[in-house]
């Protein structure tokens, strides 16, 4: 829970920056059953006390989140703030921000269903002007080896939790990462080091390609 509650005052700055030029901004925020959605439905909790309008569509019935993420979502209906279960919705409120909170980097197969459907509406979305923010990783996005599967989300930015993922420094990925910003939420340094490895840095055409990752800035910072 307190990574969790880390990651979403993370990625809530983040969101806050990409919408710093509008006075009322309005944030949908795609969440899914699992810990990536308690991520989204914590960052509401942060949107909606920074005044912003938030809205949050829920890809699965209220009944299948578990956890955390369950609990996430009782806090966020005890404070009021709207939730949904029409992936319509996404798309269609207009959205000065779109949130992608569906799935995170356990994705071993071809998503389908109301996931999918998710995407679909979160890249309609941004082709209706709508920026995109994913949480950790695209929905749909090998994250070890840079490839869609099936779809995925074209983020604007992926706020990328303790690193950057494998997949991320491929090619075939930067049309869905966008840029990319790492967030330190507290992981023990211990597992860090027993399960991260150093990326090699792209040289030649390859790090013309590359886009660069930079680390968050808090909320008045230059």
């Amino acid at each position: 829970m307190v990574l969790m509650e880390n990651a979403a005052r993370h990625a809530s700055d983040i969101a806050l920056e990409m919408v710093e030029s509008i006075d009322v901004p309005r944030i949908v925020i795609a969440c899914g059953p699992g810990n990536n959605g308690g991520d989204g439905l914590a960052m509401a909790r942060h949107l909606s006390n920074a005044r912003c309008e938030v809205l949050c569509v829920l890809t699965h019935p209220a009944v299948e989140f578990r956890g955390d993420g369950a609990l996430q979502l009782d806090i966020v209906r005890r404070m009021k703030i709207e939730c949904t279960n029409d992936l319509q919705q996404i798309a269609g409120q207009g959205a000065d921000l779109v949130v992608d909170a569906v799935l995170g980097t356990g994705l071993d197969r071809e998503i389908g269903g109301t996931a999918l459907g998710a995407v679909v509406e979160i890249n309609l979305a941004r082709e209706r002007g709508s920026r995109v923010l994913a949480v950790d990783v695209p929905t749909g996005l090998d994250c070890d080896r840079g490839v869609a599967l099936g779809a995925a989300v074209r983020a604007n930015v992926t706020v990328s939790f303790v690193g950057i993922k494998a997949g991320f420094a491929e090619l075939s990925a930067q049309q869905f990462v966008g840029d990319v910003v790492v967030a330190d939420i507290g992981a023990p340094r211990e597992l860090v080091e027993r399960f991260g490895k150093p990326i090699t840095r792209p040289t030649g055409n390859d790090a013309e390609a590359s886009r660069p990752a930079r680390s968050p800035k808090r909320r008045g910072q230059a």
